[in-house]
């Protein structure tokens, strides 16, 4: 259960990496982040349709949630509690931090809740990341996004028109968002669940570039 008195981290030793210590540095990095009830091996499965030049690292989040983990509570559906999700993008972007060296680029994905967070790490720091890819996410709702409309940063938005677990506001609500403030992708997959199909990571894919 989060609550504000706990020091949310990132655990190092926990993250998965698709390439070892040695070969991965000097290569642009990826960032995945699972969603609600999940854990850090979930997207990794993600890596062999992705562009292969891209070292991935999987992250837990640090909240445990049912048979998983959790970045924080979900709260209304598509509109959670501001403060406990800037608790734990805080705790990412430490750990981005202290591997930052090594990559040229950074680039952030997320599924579900990890893309609300994908999107919540752009909005505070904009000029930091590549990219971010959010697939059946959101963005949370408030703050001051002008940094984020002055650097326009590249953002692909994923999502189907049978998703019944992110609320049609929230999806409506993050694609006008990245409209105004970013340089959007924005793609519906027809038929397509709360779930990643493989037209859409063809699509990421070619968002990402080599």
């Amino acid at each position: 259960m989060w609550t504000d008195s706990v020091v949310h981290m990132v655990d190092a030793a926990l993250v998965q990496w698709t390439r070892s210590a040695a070969e991965r540095v000097g290569t642009p990095l990826v960032v995945a982040l699972h969603g609600v009830g999940s854990h850090e091996h979930d997207l990794l499965g993600l890596a062999p349709s992705l562009p292969a030049a891209w070292t991935l690292a999987a992250l837990r989040a640090p909240d445990p949630w049912g048979p998983g983990f959790s970045w924080y509570p979900l709260g209304v559906p598509g509109s959670p509690d501001r403060v406990a999700v800037d608790a734990s993008a805080a705790a990412v972007l430490d750990w981005i931090d202290s591997v930052a060296a090594d990559h040229p680029r950074i680039g952030l994905l997320g599924f579900s809740q990890g893309g609300s967070m994908a999107l919540q790490l752009l909005r505070a720091r904009p000029e930091a990341f590549a990219f971010a890819v959010s697939l059946s996410g959101f963005v949370v709702p408030g703050g001051d996004d002008g940094r984020v409309g002055a650097v326009r940063p590249r953002v692909f938005l994923g999502h189907g028109d049978a998703d019944t677990v992110i609320p049609a506001e929230a999806t409506a609500r993050t694609s006008a968002w990245a409209a105004e403030h970013t340089d959007v992708t924005d793609r519906t997959y027809p038929g397509l669940p709360h779930a990643v199909s493989a037209a859409e990571l063809a699509d990421v894919a070619a968002f990402m570039g080599d």
